[in-house]
């Protein structure tokens, strides 16, 4: 009674210590309690405290202060590195990333205790799952210490044993186009291993797979090397055929072991290569963090685009078994498993045959298309020169390869489309007019005088207007049709008398400054303000900066999926939606289908009244013969609204915009078209635009290419251009 009054003491004073830790006093189902002595023969300390403060330790990953409560005789067997590195191969072998241990019961009826205790493990592959076991300590030289061996990590672990974790992946969900058509898909592989065990004649095996893999005979050796007998070690991955013809060798080989594998293989034609994305290996800084996942570290996963965004679907959920298994390869236990969930494939917004197309009308001009469904946001294609084969990456780009795609000076890995940064040149005026009607109170009708140069910022600051003659007296609504570059200023000097950030701010409601929300790598641009010029600059913001802005110079830069976007919205009657290239998700036997609807990003800061006159200016680009795109989209039967751009680009010649929709009325397509460093937005991109709409409506009507500009191409995707520079001709 005496006995059990002081255990009971015991037991009460460690709940309070830690109530979470503490156990209910439920032995675990292999552990027979000991019935205690009529009484306990020394006064000592308490040795649950010490086991309590090693499961602290444990649960901390503190294995110096775990291994500092081992008892004399157990560091005597096991040095404190070694002691560790037995942590670290388990953790890493079953993917543990925490362990919860509380205290059962503990029993002390002498120098010797034994604590009962359990450890709820959490892990990345088979979840989470708890486990009973019971810690022996002896008390000498003054304390208490943990009698130590691997049991205490798991209960049937042992020097003749190990833990073993069977890895379940599933192959990689394939990317379609809208039709179902392949764009990325699982391309056969076989995958060459040994087990250490059946191998007969080492010297032969390892000289014929050094040869056979390529890869060096300590390099094979090693892989395999301390690995249990029974277990099959991965060594490389051949492809079918190569294991087709060489299947008679290889299984002649004692040991040698061949097994299905996958690799990605994308469509020969490359298409959209910068939206589908690629695979590649894990990098080896990012291998603990993949692993951490529950990846192996050596497999591929998705690096850019689709591939990347759609990892967690793409790759669907590992799943494993976890068991402790004797050095011969006997179950002693199964600890936890977890199903592997299949993967899902994904479907694009865009057709193959359209976005090739697209590819082949851009072909090899230093530039980029969108091309936006204008009703919903969706992509319908998204052509960017230069380009890259995505099938050098998934078995690991040589240095060869990678080496010539670092030091293009096109940067074939950028995609232009959402990732390149522009001067938006004349293209910008809609914003410029959409702010001086809603906010100065103009209208079409309002008019200006263009004498071909422009001084009211002084004489020192003169402008001048493309057309050299100037323009007369013209109408704001004629203005934005032929491009006048001193009404624009007008309207500029106006805003700034307004408010320093009055045109910044419009040009953020209508998209640009931020980034659209697609699932794929964009860059943001930047629309540059007060605040943005004293910060970076320090410097104020002038009413030359405003007058700039206004033509789309200066700091802007927007991209061509912005521009897109927002000239979709000008014919679509206002509305602003995400850019989208997922139109679904397929189901699979966990998850329904999941199908992506338009998502409305905002709406433009214009009156229907306003948006009328701007869209009437904009169709008469195209149709009316004063118009500056008229000659480009003459005899084109499907009517077309869009505004040239022709942006100053830091460089001799600049960048040439078109951007609009199809049909003028009611429009189902909006495109974006920049060309790079090439001339007038009339001449190079108004006729890419037009065989887009060609291609996209199936409109057979010959059209004269315009010149191909002769550029180099230049790795400078960002430029800036001076705040007080003429603009080029449109």
């Amino acid at each position: 009674m005496k006995y059990l009054t002081r255990l009971v003491v015991t037991l009460v004073a460690l709940s309070s210590l830690s109530p979470t830790l503490f156990g209910c006093g439920i032995l675990p189902p292999n552990v027979t309690a000991t019935p205690p002595p009529p009484s306990p023969t020394l006064d000592l300390p308490a040795a649950d405290e010490v086991a309590f403060a090693f499961l602290q330790a444990w649960e901390r990953g503190d294995y110096p202060a775990m291994y500092s409560l081992l008892s004399p005789a157990s560091q005597r067997v096991v040095p404190e590195s070694e002691f560790v590195d037995i942590y670290a191969t388990v953790y890493r072998e079953a993917t543990i990333s925490q362990v919860t241990p509380r205290i059962l019961s503990a029993f002390q009826p002498g120098t010797t205790a034994e604590v009962a205790f359990a450890v709820q493990v959490q892990t990345e592959l088979v979840g989470d799952f708890e486990v009973q076991n019971l810690m022996s300590l002896d008390y000498a030289d003054g304390r208490w210490g943990v009698d130590w061996s691997k049991a205490l990590i798991f209960p049937q672990l042992s020097d003749d044993s190990f833990a073993s974790l069977t890895k379940q992946v599933p192959s990689r969900g394939n990317i379609y186009d809208r039709n179902g058509l392949g764009l990325a898909v699982q391309g056969e592989l076989v995958e060459v291993g040994v087990i250490p065990g059946k191998i007969e004649d080492e010297a032969t095996l390892l000289a014929n797979l050094s040869a056979f893999l390529g890869q060096p005979i300590a390099d094979i050796q090693a892989r395999y090397a301390g690995q249990p007998p029974s277990w099959y070690v991965r060594l490389g991955t051949i492809s079918a055929d190569a294991a087709r013809a060489s299947y008679d060798f290889l299984s002649s080989l004692p040991g040698v072991e061949m097994r299905p594998a996958f690799t990605r293989s994308y469509n020969t034609d490359i298409i959209a290569p910068h939206i589908v994305g690629i695979v590649g290996p894990i990098a080896e800084e990012e291998v603990e963090q993949w692993r951490a996942r529950g990846y192996e570290g050596d497999e591929p996963v998705g690096r850019l685009g689709l591939e990347l965004w759609g990892e967690p679907y793409l790759a669907g959920q590992r799943g494993a078994r976890l068991q402790i298994l004797s050095t011969t390869g006997k179950v002693l236990v199964t600890l936890a498993e977890r199903q592997a969930k299949p993967n899902s494939s994904i479907y694009t917004t865009f057709d193959r045959v359209f976005q090739k197309q697209v590819q082949e009308i851009l072909g090899q001009t230093l530039g980029a298309i969108v091309v936006l469904e204008a009703q919903t946001g969706r992509v319908l294609a998204m052509a960017t020169y230069p380009s890259f084969d995505p099938n050098l990456f998934p078995t690991g780009i040589s240095a060869e390869d990678w080496l010539r795609l670092q030091q293009d000076p096109g940067r074939p890995l950028v995609n232009r489309a959402a990732q390149g940064t522009y001067p938006a040149g004349s293209m910008f005026k809609v914003v410029t007019m959409t702010a001086g009607m809603e906010e100065g109170g103009l209208t079409g009708a309002s008019t200006f005088v263009c004498r071909g140069t422009w001084t009211k910022l002084g004489a020192q600051w003169r402008k001048g207007c493309w057309a050299t003659r100037g323009h007369g007296t013209i109408a704001l609504s004629r203005a934005l049709t032929v491009s006048c570059d001193i009404t624009f200023y007008d309207v500029g000097l106006l805003l700034d008398g307004l408010g320093k950030d009055t045109l910044p701010d419009y040009a953020r409601l209508c998209g640009f400054g931020a980034k659209t929300g697609v699932e794929i790598e964009e860059e943001m641009g930047l629309v540059p303000d007060g605040a943005w010029k004293m910060e970076t600059k320090g410097e104020g913001w002038s009413p030359g900066d405003t007058v700039n802005l206004s033509i789309g110079q200066g700091e802007l830069k927007v991209t061509p999926l912005q521009a897109a976007r927002l000239y979709a919205a000008i014919g679509n009657g206002g509305t602003l939606y995400q850019p989208q290239v997922v139109e679904r998700i397929a189901a699979d036997v966990a998850k329904p289908e999941r199908t992506f609807e338009p998502i409305v990003a905002g709406q433009l800061p214009i009156s229907p009244q306003n948006l009328a006159v701007m869209q009437d200016s904009l169709f008469k680009v195209t149709s009316a013969t004063y118009g500056t795109a008229y000659k480009p989209f003459k005899g084109l039967i499907v009517p077309v609204a869009g505004k040239t751009g022709t942006a100053e680009s830091g460089q001799d010649l600049p960048h040439a915009w078109f951007a609009g929709y199809a049909p003028a009325q009611n429009p189902e397509i909006a495109i974006a078209v920049i060309v790079q460093n090439s001339g007038e937005g009339s001449v190079y991109a108004a006729p890419l635009f037009r065989r887009v709409v060609e291609a996209y409506f199936q409109v057979a009507v010959p059209v004269t290419p315009g010149p191909s500009p002769a550029v180099t191409p230049t790795s400078t995707l960002t430029t800036t251009a001076p705040l007080t520079t003429t603009a080029t001709p449109q």
